[in-house]
Parts: structure tokens; C-alpha cells; sequence
């Protein structure tokens, strides 16, 4: 059975730092306006999730997003969801038909295990914010701890931002907000002046709530050069006290070849 979710994207971070949500920077690398951040795309394509199975599969599910084409401004995007053998499929297509995105997801018994604590042993970046750079990126490297709460107001403003009105998110973590931390996380750490999201494998282990404070850790774990762009992958947790409640595999363009 396929189900529908319409919603009109929105580019809620005109003013934010990374220039690929300006039009002019945009079009500069061959993009015909202001791009939707993926993670709004990946709010959007949780919302049928959510809508049928709650916090079941806010506190217990694994699922893997990637982004193929840019969502624009005022574009009408159309969610389809499909299962098959427990695997639950999301697809966003524009007006036009295009795919963008695509997002699989489950709720296994076991959820694949976390990376060993020893990742995040090594000596911490220094406390500089370099332009993100080919030689200020270091795999192995982890980012000093830092510390957030999911407030109600945070929260809110994440649905806001996707038009997600579902009424769970009066008290629980949206994921929007969720997978916007991991940005955060890189964000803290470099200048970030054109980048792209092209991907995240995303854990959701125990529930997160309002007002949760949440203990972050991330380390970049690798980098690569493919036609012309420079990639990178950091793996980021959410603790609460000691409970894992979520971890995350993020890819990323943040050197992108001149359209």
C-alpha cells in the first residue's frame, strides 16, 4: 500500500551561514535558486512515520536517508510511503515528478550497535573555528562535548519550520531538531561558508522529550574527493545522563565544485 503527505517546502535558514540557502551563492554553483536544507527534507519525510506509529518508532527505529536533487522554496513536495518486509520506504518527489530524496527506515528487534566509546578517546580539536578545509579536517579528530536542551520552544520551532503540526511534538523531540544538531555540531567547530548534506544514517535508540538536557559528541571519521567535491562523515551521539538515546552517520559536501 503507497500513502500520500503533501507539503509546501520552505526555506527556513535564508540567513543562515551556509550560503547554499542564498540564491545568489545558489546559483553560483549551479543551482537555479536558495536550497531547502536536508534536514527539513528529512522532517518532512518522518511525518507519515510518525503520523502511524508514534513513539514507537520516535524511541526505537533506524533509518537511512539520502538526498539526490534540491528542494526549493514554495516547491510542492509529495511524500509517498511504501512497506515491504518490515522495511518502510519514503520517497519526496517535486511537482514535476522529480525524486529528492529518499529515506528507508525499520524498527528491528536490535537496533546495529554504536561505535565504541574509544572513538571519541583521542585528543579534541583545538578550540579555533578554521574555514572547513581539506587540511583542517582531521578523521578521528572528536569535538569537545557540549551540551543542549530540547525546550519547548526549540521544539516548536522545528515543526514550525516543516509545517508539521502533529500533536506528539508538544512534548517529544522532533526530528527535524534532531538531525539540525548534528549541523550544530559541525558548525561549532568550522566556518561553513557553502555546503551541502547528501546523506545520514539516523539511530533513534530511547525516546527524546521537552525538556531533556542532551550531552553531544561528535568525531569525523572520514574524507574523499569525488568529481571535483570534497566530502566528509562525522558519527555524532546523544546522551542523556548515561543513555545512549541516539546516534547518527552524517555525509557532507563541504567543498562543492563550481557549477
Amino acid at each position: 500500500m503507497t500513502q500520500a503527505y503533501q507539503v509546501v517546502a520552505q526555506n527556513s535558514s535564508e540567513a543562515h551561514e551556509n550560503k547554499i540557502h542564498s540564491d545568489e551563492t545558489a546559483r553560483r554553483y549551479g543551482f537555479k535558486g536558495a536550497l531547502v536544507p536536508g534536514v527539513a527534507v528529512y522532517g518532512h519525510l518522518t511525518h507519515p512515520l510518525v503520523a502511524r506509529f508514534g513513539e514507537q518508532w520516535l524511541g526505537h527505529s533506524v533509518s537511512d536517508v539520502r538526498f539526490f536533487k534540491p528542494a526549493y522554496h514554495g516547491e510542492q513536495l509529495t511524500i509517498t510511503h511504501s512497506e515491504e518486509d518490515a522495511t518502510h520506504t519514503l520517497r519526496c518527489t517535486n511537482s514535476e515528478g522529480v525524486l529528492l530524496a529518499e529515506l528507508q527506515s525499520s524498527m528491528p528487534e536490535a537496533l546495529p550497535d554504536p561505535e565504541p566509546e574509544q572513538i571519541f578517546s583521542g585528543p579534541t580539536k583545538d578550540r579555533s573555528r578554521p574555514t572547513i578545509s581539506w587540511d583542517h579536517i582531521h578523521p578521528n579528530q572528536p569535538f569537545d562535548p557540549w551540551h543542549w536542551q530540547v525546550t519547548e520552544e526549540r521544539n516548536k520551532l522545528a515543526a514550525q519550520q516543516i509545517s508539521d503540526e502533529l500533536p506528539i511534538y508538544r512534548t517529544r523531540a522532533h526530528p527535524h531538531l534532531l538531525l539540525s544538531k548534528v549541523n550544530g555540531a559541525l558548525t561549532r567547530e568550522f566556518v561553513m561558508p557553502a555546503w551541502l548534506h547528501v546523506g545520514s544514517e539516523i539511530r533513534l535508540r530511547k525516546l527524546l522529550k521537552v525538556p531533556d538536557v542532551v550531552r553531544s559528541q561528535s568525531v569525523v571519521i572520514d574524507k574523499w574527493r569525488r568529481k571535483g567535491h570534497e566530502f566528509a562523515r562525522i558519527y555524532t551521539t546523544y546522551h542523556r545522563g548515561d543513555a545512549l538515546v541516539t546516534d547518527v552517520y552524517h555525509t557532507f559536501i563541504f567543498s562543492v565544485a563550481a557549477g
